[in-house]
């Protein structure tokens, strides 16, 4: 696996990969679009769940780019990337699984959303952030939880309006499973720790 290492370091790869999350990022956003406007303003933040994640990851990239590390990015990104991105293909097989179908739009969210979460993963011998990052990121995480469950602004699937509260007990299991994976991959180890410059 360790051959993977040097591309992901290449700046030509990173520079493709921040093309890649700015416009997954602006389209996300543009897919929240019709929900952004129903939302009131003091929620507005914590609605587009996964644009914000891949734009949290933009910032690392740039980071990367300028040979620096921003470690607080690095642990926003790595948590929600993973935790959305996983998210996205369960919601998206569950909407398969309750209407028999999946359009090419939901194929597509649950492949690109399954990508965020595997590069969450690959960039993690690259990542620096310390415990103290990753708890910030974890009370970010587990109030948007809040957020969208207590004051339901979760991202719409009309379809599976009806499993509201087992959707929410899975997704608060899921932020716990996602800051383990930040703490188990980036703080945890002594392993090696790769530099991109």
């Amino acid at each position: 696996m360790k051959w993977i290492y040097p591309l992901l370091a290449n700046r030509s790869f990173l520079l493709l990969l921040l093309v890649i999350n700015f416009a997954g990022t602006v389209y996300g956003y543009v897919w929240y679009g019709w929900q952004l406007k129903e939302t009131p303003p003091i929620f507005l933040i914590f609605v587009p769940d996964s644009p914000t994640a891949s734009l949290f990851f933009v910032f690392v990239l740039v980071a990367f780019l300028l040979k620096k590390n921003w470690p607080l990015m690095e642990s926003l990104a790595m948590v929600t990337l993973f935790k959305y991105g996983i998210w996205a293909v369960v919601m998206n097989s569950l909407v398969f699984i309750i209407q028999g179908e999946l359009d090419w739009i939901g194929l597509m969210l649950a492949l690109s959303h399954f990508a965020m979460a595997v590069q969450a993963l690959l960039y993690a011998p690259f990542y620096r952030f310390k415990w103290w990052h990753l708890l910030i990121t974890a009370i970010w995480t587990l109030h948007n939880d809040v957020i969208d469950y207590v004051f339901f602004m979760l991202p719409r699937y009309h379809m599976l309006d009806n499993f509201i509260p087992q959707i929410g007990y899975f997704t608060f299991w899921l932020s716990i499973v996602s800051v383990g994976i930040g703490y188990y991959f980036v703080i945890r180890p002594k392993r090696f720790k790769l530099d991109l410059y």
